[in-house]
C-alpha cells in the first residue's frame, strides 16, 4: 500500500500537472470504484484543479466551488500520467478511472482481483475533514504529542506506528523501517516504553520517513511516480526474509499474520530473542527456536 513517502510524491507530481488545469472529461471502468452519491461525480467535469491535498494516504483534488475528489489507492491502487497523445497502455482490467485534463490523462489503476480501491465526492471543508482518521502527522508532530498518540492505548508499537487513529500515513513497510532504525521490538507493548526508547522512536520515525521522502524525489528527478512500490533493495527490513541485516548481518526475520508480515532484526532489535510466528511457533511448539543463534 503507497504510504506517506509515496502520497507525498504522487501530491509533488499531480501539483505540478493538474493544479491550474480543467477537467474535461471523466470516466468510470468500474461502478464500484465510486463510493458516494452526492455531489454528483459530473459535477466536477469542465472545473478546474485548485489544489491537492493529502488526508493520511488518501490523495485529495480541490475544485471549486469547496468540492474534493478523494482517492484512496488501498493496496494495489495507483496513478499513471500520460501526456497528450500518448497511449495509455494499460490493461482494461486494471483501469478504474480516466480523468482526461487540458494539458493530459491522469488514469486511475488498480492490479488485483478484489477491487479495494475508491473515490469519493465530497461537498464542503466539514466533509472533507471527516475523512481523517484522528492521527498525528508524523513529520510535524512534537515530541510531546508523539508521546501522547504512542500511549493513548496499549498496543504493541508495530500497531500503533499502523494505525490510523494514531499516526497518519504509515502502513507496515514503512513501520518495520522505523522500528529497526529504533532498535525496538515490533511486539513491544507501547506503555512499556521508556523514555529514551520514546526519544529514539520519534526521532527514527521522523528520519526514516523524511529521508525515504528525499530519496524517492532525488531518484525521480522531477518524473511521475510509475512504479511505486513497498519494497526497495536499500530498505533494512522490509521485504527482506533472510536477507543480512544491514547493520549487523544477521539474516532478517518475520512474523506472518492474517495478509500482512512483520520484517525485523533479531540481533540489533530484540537483543537475539526470535518473536513467535503464529502459525509456524504452535506448528513447531517445542521445536520452535527461541533466539537467533539457536536458529
Amino acid at each position: 500500500m503507497p504510504e506517506l513517502p509515496d502520497v507525498v510524491l504522487y501530491i509533488d507530481a499531480l501539483q505540478r500537472r493538474i493544479v491550474g488545469q480543467r477537467l474535461e472529461r471523466l470516466s468510470l471502468s468500474s461502478p464500484f470504484v465510486l463510493r458516494s452519491v452526492e455531489p454528483g461525480i459530473d459535477s466536477i467535469v469542465k472545473e478546474t484543479v485548485t489544489g491537492i491535498r493529502r488526508s493520511g494516504k488518501r490523495i485529495v483534488l480541490q475544485f471549486d466551488p469547496d468540492v474534493f475528489l478523494a482517492m484512496h489507492l488501498m493496496i494495489a491502487g495507483r496513478l499513471r500520467w500520460r501526456e497528450p497523445g500518448e497511449k495509455p497502455r494499460i490493461a482494461p482490467r486494471a483501469l478504474l478511472a480516466t480523468f482526461e485534463m487540458s494539458n493530459g490523462t491522469l488514469l486511475f489503476t488498480e492490479a488485483a482481483s478484489h477491487k479495494r480501491a475508491s473515490i469519493q465526492l465530497l461537498r464542503g471543508e466539514t466533509a472533507f475533514r471527516a475523512l481523517d482518521r484522528g492521527g498525528i502527522e508524523p513529520l510535524e508532530a512534537t515530541p510531546e504529542a508523539f508521546h501522547e498518540a504512542l500511549t493513548r492505548e496499549n498496543h504493541t508499537l508495530k500497531r500503533a506506528l499502523t494505525d490510523p487513529r494514531m499516526f497518519s500515513g504509515i502502513g507496515n513497510a514503512y513501520s518495520d523501517e522505523i522500528l529497526h532504525a529504533a532498535r525496538l521490538s515490533p511486539l513491544k507493548q507501547t506503555r512499556a516504553v521508556t523514555e529514551a526508547e520514546r526519544g529514539r522512536l520519534y526521532h527514527a520515525t521522523r528520519d526514516t520517513l523524511q529521508r525515504w521522502i528525499d530519496r524517492l524525489r532525488a531518484e525521480l528527478s522531477g518524473r511521475f511516480p510509475e512504479k511505486v512500490t513497498a519494497f526497495h533493495d536499500q530498505m533494512a527490513v522490509h521485504g527482506r526474509f533472510r536477507l543480512p541485516c544491514p547493520d549487523c548481518g544477521t539474516p532478517v526475520q518475520r512474523i506472518v499474520y492474517a495478509s500482512n508480515e512483520c520484517n525485523y532484526c533479531a540481533r540489533c532489535q530484540t537483543g537475539g530473542r526470535l518473536l513467535a510466528d503464529r502459525s509456524l511457533s504452535r506448528l513447531l511448539r517445542e521445536d520452535w527456536p527461541r533466539s537467533i543463534d539457536e536458529l
